[in-house]
């Protein structure tokens, strides 16, 4: 079982990091490292790495193990659902994958106006917008007020260390960058993929408020699930219970995701314009509480971390995959 203490002597050991040659050709995402193998698989490497505001702002204990156990569980509960690119977990940070060509574009699920960041829906509502990504919202909405229905607010796909930006169908085919039919295909599979999430958190006692999937292409050209889901690093949880009261208070919502950290952020003044300051490590330690009590809540298990320093256990959990 992971106790504060055990986080905090964890705080040193996070893996901001990886450089294994012998696993493939390394490609390196916001927190993920990527190593793709000569049998079209691919190794999926969840660092401790935590970003927001399109930046890394640091690393969080055993997050990487909180993402990748909680991704297999979402994969293995929802592949009659929507089919994705889950094969198999050979390390508590390691998901083996199906290789695909990512399509170019997030498929952003929205049930809440919600958000802080420069491309939240609420951020664009306060500033007056009443159309955001194609959907007209009334006025007179609250901040975190339920949306009429979820609507898929889609984002281009930028690289690290640049920001995504939101837009309607029309925007994203305009960059020439994902066809129509593959638009569609994707779209239908994240909203698909949203319902059965919701049902799924609400058994829990949770909110699934809002999310972000990746998809991709197989070989055969099938479109599927890929990267991965309903975790606290690509999903809004907020606590069911205490939901309607704090609404009704003005208060925000109580979460169980990185949005922890995003309100640490904003609340010192950073909206992520120029280099981040430093992640405190009360911060780190209050973010990684919030993941294993997310990963908890939503798989019914205890959540007891492999505390093994991360890069030798890696290596050796993945020797001969290559």
């Amino acid at each position: 079982m992971a106790t504060e203490r055990t986080v905090r002597d964890a705080l040193p050991f996070a893996l901001a990091e990886t450089e294994f040659p012998e696993l493939g050709v390394k490609y390196e995402g916001k927190v993920r490292d990527n190593y793709s193998q000569p049998d079209h698989t691919r190794l999926l490497v969840a660092t401790d790495r935590i970003s927001a505001f399109d930046h890394v702002l640091g690393t969080v204990p055993f997050k990487g193990q909180v993402l990748t156990r909680l991704s297999a569980y979402w994969f293995e509960l929802t592949k009659s659902v929507v089919p994705n690119h889950f094969l198999g977990l050979p390390d508590p940070q390691v998901l083996r994958c199906v290789e695909c060509q990512p399509i170019m574009a997030e498929m952003v699920v929205r049930a809440y106006l919600t958000g802080t960041t420069s491309t939240s829906i609420w951020t664009a509502y306060e500033k007056g917008a009443r159309t955001f990504c194609g959907y007209a919202l009334p006025d007179g909405m609250k901040k975190n007020q339920k949306l009429a229905r979820p609507i898929l607010t889609p984002a281009t796909k930028a690289p690290k260390g640049e920001h995504d930006v939101s837009g309607s169908r029309a925007d994203i085919l305009a960059t020439g960058h994902v066809s129509a039919a593959d638009f569609d295909g994707a779209a239908a599979l994240a909203m698909k993929l949203f319902d059965a999430g919701q049902r799924a958190c609400e058994e829990r006692g949770l909110i699934l408020v809002d999310t972000k999937y990746e998809l991709g292409k197989t070989r055969d050209g099938k479109i599927i699930v890929i990267d991965e889901i309903h975790t606290p690093d690509s999903s809004r949880f907020w606590m069911r219970s205490t939901y309607e009261e704090r609404f009704a208070s003005g208060f925000d919502p109580e979460p169980l995701d990185k949005d922890f950290v995003r309100r640490y952020y904003t609340g010192i003044g950073y909206k992520g314009d120029g280099p981040p300051p430093p992640l405190p490590d009360d911060v780190r330690v209050g973010a990684a509480l919030r993941y294993i009590e997310a990963f908890e809540r939503i798989t019914g298990e205890s959540f007891v971390p492999d505390t093994a320093p991360p890069a030798a256990r890696i290596r050796k959990n993945l020797r001969g995959a290559s």
